[in-house]
């Protein structure tokens, strides 16, 4: 399906704004045609000698010559009808028939000249009388009137442009919104899959280049192709054979743009995944910029972004090559073809006849301003179609876009709302994992599963630490419950219930989340607390920050809760976003708690703070802790140990039982013992996070 017919719902809220903008459009290029149409009536005054009052009373007498001429050769189709009637001739034969059609002709071409005569009668009588009979105020009478109409037209052009301006803004504001909530409704791997910096790219670049292209959908492709109508229908009642010869390029035209079109598109299409790879560039170098500085790496991102800027800038120079092309074809067929009708005309002008070879090209004798206002009608197509065609590669590369912008829109989440959900419990007793089987998607090689029938049963209230090395597993696991993704095989279930059976909607509402990496939006403390809970009156929120210790580091800052945090909240320390992550997933008052690494990053004092929150909130809710260590303050949580080895479950157990039973478990537990005993620190802070680092800059 075309792209931009796709469009069509986001395009109706504004029907009528774009109706209206296609009126003014109707406006301007009838204006158009009728300013050019002046060249007749100059041509008649300033080269002809001849006046308005004069040219209109010899067409008059022109039209009644042709009146009388017309009746004449009916009265004698209609007496050899006559004749053959009385000669008892049938009607029926072809001679009957023949002079019966000559006698339509006849009538008809008698309807079109009265009817030319009564206009002609009626301009004599109420607007030649208006037209001064000097010559030289004959011309100024018809450049003031070419000045009213030009400056009409341009007024039609300001309204049609801000109409389709703001046509394009909503609709383009609309399918961004949808854009964007199509994209929230994707499963975390699709996201992963997907890439932050191609997301950004479709965002910003193709909704961008989409917006061009609908505004000169909206304003020169309807108003341009209207001004050439609107030539080529004045030039049809001046010559409609001399023209329709002009007409006869127009198939041509249409393969030739067809071809170039083609060529647009896929070079459009390739110049969009440059741009998406330029996005990737600027996003790895900003996000690791620590890393870029301290390695002095930034040589090898300058060379990783030249190269990338060097391919766009090869696949845009293709474009601009076309583009440059399509111009210099479109005039160059634009002049054969006004030359195809002007040239036959000056032949029947210059000559004084009406026909050319036998074949007759006038209905009736043409004079100098009749060539010249179908020339100037003619070359009046020329502009309009040169201006499409410097719009053609844009409409194209926003048809590229838009291609991109829907593809991304059709793209299917592998996690989906059930078609009807059932209602999870309210407080699950109990959740299984049974027999999960997991693979990640991948593209160009295949991945060994990160879990492997993985069998795991955690009763309510429990509080397990999900133990394991790096890609061991673990996080995959917990992160099945919120359905980050579903299992290839096997299945989760609350109180017996499968999880996928339930909506998105109600399962997380069960859920709280407090991640390694700290995730705070660029907003207040407050409103980064209250995020976990939107409708949590002030005082709950107050208490949530007070159980996660965050008003012990509240009077350091200078407004307190409404303090922003910045960009990711880069204006606090490590440990202050973590206690700050905590609050929130506090404030959800969640029944199933899962902590991933939550002290990984921080330093020993906000960790021992954290653990200190956590004592009195996992107490009744179903907990789940990863870590690859276990230290002496998770101990006191937790009542469960897993442990998790290349997507297999090794053991499960308590503390005490799994270091006389599970190798695996002794091992990280004796390296984790022989770091403390050297005095190594537990959790060390990121560089630059914590509060000395944030208080010396």
């Amino acid at each position: 399906m075309n792209s931009f017919a796709r469009l069509v719902p986001f395009l109706w809220p504004s029907r009528s704004k774009l109706f209206l903008s296609v009126f003014f459009a109707v406006l301007v290029a009838l204006l158009w045609g009728a300013n050019l149409s002046i060249v007749f009536p100059v041509v008649k005054v300033l080269l002809q000698g001849q006046s308005i009052h004069d040219y209109v009373d010899e067409q008059i007498g022109v039209a009644q010559k042709e009146i009388d001429g017309y009746q004449l050769e009916i009265a004698q189709h209609q007496a050899q009808l006559d004749a053959r009637d009385a000669v008892g001739m049938s009607e029926n034969n072809k001679d009957s028939l023949r002079l019966l059609q000559k006698k339509a002709r006849a009538e008809g071409k008698m309807t079109a000249a009265s009817k030319r005569l009564a206009g002609l009668r009626w301009a004599m009588m109420y607007i030649v009388p208006c037209i001064p009979s000097d010559q030289f105020d004959t011309f100024a009478a018809i450049l003031g009137l070419l000045l009213v109409t030009t400056l009409i037209k341009l007024g039609c052009v300001f309204c049609e442009e801000v109409l389709v301006g703001e046509v394009v803004q909503l609709t383009v504001m609309r399918l961004r919104k949808q854009c964007f909530r199509q994209v929230l409704a994707f499963d975390y791997q699709t996201l992963m899959a997907r890439g932050t910096s191609e997301l950004m790219s479709r965002f910003t670049f193709d909704m961008e280049t989409l917006g061009n292209g609908l505004g000169l959908l909206g304003g020169k492709v309807i108003r341009e192709p209207l001004k050439a109508l609107a030539c080529v229908g004045f030039a049809f009642w001046i010559n409609w054979r001399l023209t329709l010869m002009s007409v006869l390029f127009v198939p041509l035209a249409g393969i030739v743009f067809h071809r170039i079109g083609r060529l647009l598109k896929k070079a459009s299409h390739r110049s969009a995944e440059s741009m998406s790879r330029i996005y990737k560039v600027l996003e790895e170098s900003f996000d690791a910029i620590k890393v870029v500085i301290a390695f002095n790496g930034a040589r090898r991102h300058r060379l990783y972004h030249h190269r990338e800027n060097k391919t766009y800038f090869e696949k845009s120079m293709k474009i601009v090559r076309i583009d440059a092309l399509t111009s210099p074809v479109t005039e160059l067929l634009g002049m054969v073809a006004v030359l195809c009708a002007v040239l036959p005309g000056a032949y029947l002008v210059l000559r004084g006849t009406d026909s050319i070879w036998g074949i007759k090209l006038s209905a009736t004798q043409m004079d100098i301003a009749d060539l010249s206002v179908l020339y100037a009608l003619l070359a009046g197509v020329i502009d309009p179609v040169r201006k499409l065609s410097s719009v053609y590669s844009k409409l194209k590369r926003a048809g590229a876009a838009a291609d991109r912008i829907f593809e991304l829109m059709d793209c299917q989440p592998l996690v989906n709302e059930p078609e009807t959900a059932r209602l999870l419990p309210r407080r699950p007793l109990s959740i299984e994992f049974q027999e999960i089987v997991f693979t990640y998607a991948t593209t160009g090689h295949s991945r060994p599963p990160a879990l492997d029938g993985v069998q795991l049963r955690v009763e309510a209230g429990e509080v397990v630490a999900v133990v394991g090395e790096n890609g061991s597993g673990k996080s995959t696991l917990v992160n099945l419950l919120p359905r980050y993704f579903d299992p290839d095989r096997g299945a989760v279930l609350f109180n017996g219930v499968d999880i996928r059976e339930g909506s998105l909607g109600d399962l997380r509402r069960h859920i709280g989340l407090v991640t390694q990496e700290t995730l705070l939006f660029d907003d207040t403390i407050y409103e980064n607390i209250r995020y976990g809970n939107p409708e949590a009156s002030h005082a709950d929120i107050l208490r949530a920050a007070d159980q996660a210790n965050v008003t012990q580091f509240l009077d350091q800052l200078p407004a307190g809760l409404e303090t922003q945090v910045g960009e990711k909240g880069g204006h606090l320390s490590g440990g202050q976003r973590q206690r700050i992550s905590l609050a929130r997933a506090i404030l959800r008052d969640p029944d199933i708690l899962i902590l991933d690494e939550p002290t990984s990053a921080i330093d020993s004092q906000s960790e021992l703070l954290i653990h200190k929150s956590l004592e009195s909130f996992v107490r009744g809710r179903t907990t789940f802790i990863i870590t690859h260590s276990m230290t002496n303050s998770i101990l006191d949580l937790v009542t469960r140990v897993v442990v998790m080895d290349r997507g297999k479950l090794l053991a499960s157990g308590t503390h005490d039982d799994l270091l006389q039973t599970c190798p695996t478990y002794q091992r990280l537990y004796l390296i984790q013992s022989q770091q403390s005993a050297a005095g190594e620190p537990e959790a060390t802070s990121q560089p630059g996070n914590s509060e000395a680092d944030q208080r010396a800059a």
